[in-house]
């Protein structure tokens, strides 16, 4: 599997992303705009750089800038989408099959809301895409899916449906199960469930999902 990640320009975590990208040994490394300052302040060096560059220390800019070997994506500020959003969709036209996006959660609340709607690229496309920080780990689903209590990130799983309804969910080996329920809209039944079974089930038959493995 081709697996990548995007460092982008929200509240960026240094040792937790450093131990985050030494676990997963990503094949490409993406800085987005002002994510350009970690891989500037730990010295690795990306395989690409993606921005306006509207949010970045002139140093970290010039530095790499120097820099072979780096490809490099500029974009003017007056754009469409966002930087993360042109990184990410680069990187699925190549044929990345997991992408995991790091400093994507931050203060401006319309930037992280921003990159939970980019989750959905990854259902219409076939690609695995996972926003991440310490405490969270989100994704979108619309088919089932089996978590390990061993390998489930931090201790609660809570779902959130993003379309209208969600038809069709069962939740085994949690410690709040459901058959075949419909999950609507404005809502919080879904929120802070967690696995006691060896290993927790989701199914679905219609809609989509939000699914945030948590940690306090």
């Amino acid at each position: 599997m081709r697996r990548a990640v995007i460092i982008a320009g929200g509240q960026i975590e240094e040792d937790f992303c450093l131990a985050y990208i030494e676990r997963y040994a990503f094949e490409h490394k993406v800085a987005v705009d002002f994510g350009l300052e970690f891989f500037y302040h730990t010295g690795i060096k990306p395989d690409r750089i993606v921005g306006d560059f509207d949010s970045v220390d002139s140093k970290a800019l010039s530095f790499f800038e120097e820099q072979d070997q780096t490809e490099w994506l500029r974009l003017i500020p007056e754009k469409d989408d966002t930087d993360t959003e042109a990184a990410l969709r680069g990187l699925i036209r190549e044929g990345y099959e997991e992408i995991h996006i790091l400093g994507g959660i931050g203060s401006r609340l319309d930037h992280t809301l921003g990159n939970i709607e980019l989750l959905g690229i990854g259902l219409m496309m076939g690609v695995r895409i996972f926003l991440v920080d310490s405490h969270n780990r989100i994704r979108m689903i619309r088919e089932g899916i089996t978590i390990s209590r061993k390998e489930q990130y931090g201790d609660y799983i809570s779902l959130l449906p993003f379309t209208p309804q969600v038809t069709g969910i069962t939740l085994t080996g949690m410690k709040y199960p459901l058959t075949d329920y419909t999950m609507v809209c404005y809502t919080t039944i879904g929120i802070s469930n967690e696995i006691v079974a060896e290993e927790g089930k989701i199914s679905l038959k219609d809609g989509i999902l939000l699914m945030f493995e948590t940690k306090d």
